[in-house]
């Protein structure tokens, strides 16, 4: 029985017991008001049908006639003309409580089907919005796939269109270079020709290493090792820029499966994205340890930050807020991070820093994965 029955039921024996206590202490010569009580019995015969359905009804008909049913004998049993009309209004609080509890009964059970129609129809609306939304991810995978595969097309045709060039016009610059002396000032535009030339080879081989990274053959790899080169390569930039590297790392670690020279790709971009992110100096940190049956390498700085709006946006290809930029260094350090079974999350806070987290299974002592 719910809270709301049991405040109900007490209300009910109130109606039915002041009704009864009335014909009780009123005298018969006052038939006029006992034709008043007899209709007041309705009333919680009634609210028993309508609270409680059929068993309401029933039972609050059965004892609202066991309370009169002796008023009747004893008192109305000396006027016999009186008698008959008690007993068919007895008959009657009977046949009303019955039908009464009835048709509330079905009223409650149509409520009900309706209300599990509605459920059933939300939780179908709930799946097709998943569906929908199912459907636009995979169109929008497919999109991604097709752009893909363009990008493959054209990288193909960049490295031969384009890197060929590139290398005669450097093979020329060089040639230049050597026919004038260094303080002559066509030295210097023979500088710039080769550094854009650089940056534009530079640019050709993203393009050509997102087109083409595929998962290489996964080893037992050892992530110090490669962070300690990784850091190796990147200390003059590091102290050029004015940035101090802090290492929390231990001395050992378990190893992982990757691509050693993938990973040092991955990591190398990260490294590089956070020394541009701090062009006047500032703090690189690097940690490693074991949480969760996970490896993870926090590299934490504290650059510029990435607004809120971009974050969820860095890792899609060709997306940057540089000017300079191609929009690849992170789409590659993603792609190669799940080609190793692991993935990076990133938290940043614009003015404070970024914060990327690389998670890798650990790898048994058998070379498998647990």
């Amino acid at each position: 029985m719910s809270s709301t029955e049991q405040h109900r039921l007490p209300i009910l024996v109130s109606l039915v017991v002041g009704i009864t206590l009335l014909h009780y202490l009123t005298g018969t010569h006052h038939g006029h008001y006992h034709d008043i009580y007899r209709r007041l019995y309705y009333l919680p015969i009634v609210l028993g049908g309508l609270w409680f359905s059929l068993c309401g009804g029933v039972f609050t008909a059965l004892f609202v006639s066991l309370f009169f049913l002796p008023h009747v004998l004893w008192q109305w049993g000396n006027m016999p003309g009186h008698a008959p009309e008690q007993y068919l209004e007895i008959l009657l609080y009977n046949v009303i409580g019955v039908l009464t509890g009835q048709l509330s009964g079905r009223e409650k059970a149509q409520k009900s089907r309706y209300q599990k129609t509605a459920q059933e129809l939300e939780e179908s609306y709930r799946q097709l919005r998943q569906q929908a939304d199912t459907i636009i991810e995979i169109e929008e995978q497919l999109r991604h796939a097709d752009r893909l595969s363009a990008l493959g097309e054209l990288s193909a045709a960049m490295a031969h269109e384009v890197r060929n060039p590139l290398g005669s016009i450097r093979g020329t610059a060089e040639i230049l270079q050597d026919g004038v002396a260094r303080d002559d000032p066509r030295y210097e535009f023979t500088q710039i020709l080769l550094r854009e030339v650089d940056r534009l080879n530079k640019v050709v081989q993203r393009y050509l290493d997102f087109a083409r990274s595929e998962a290489q053959p996964l080893g037992r790899c050892d992530l110090l090792a490669v962070v300690e080169a990784v850091l190796s390569l990147t200390q003059a930039q590091s102290r050029k820029a004015g940035v101090e590297v802090q290492r929390h790392l231990p001395e050992t670690l378990p190893k992982i499966h990757a691509d050693a020279a993938q990973l040092q790709q991955a990591i190398l971009n990260l490294i590089l994205n956070a020394l541009q992110a701090m062009p006047n100096g500032g703090m690189l940190t690097l940690a490693a340890h074991i949480e969760s049956e996970e490896l993870q390498l926090e590299i934490r700085d504290s650059g510029q930050g990435i607004d809120p709006d971009d974050l969820e946006k860095i890792f899609a290809p060709f997306f940057t807020t540089r000017s300079s930029g191609t929009g690849l260094g992170l789409a590659i350090t993603s792609r190669i991070i799940q080609n190793c079974g692991g993935r990076i999350d990133v938290a940043s806070t614009p003015g404070e820093g970024t914060f990327f987290t690389l998670r890798f299974p650990l790898v048994t002592a058998t070379g498998s994965r647990p």
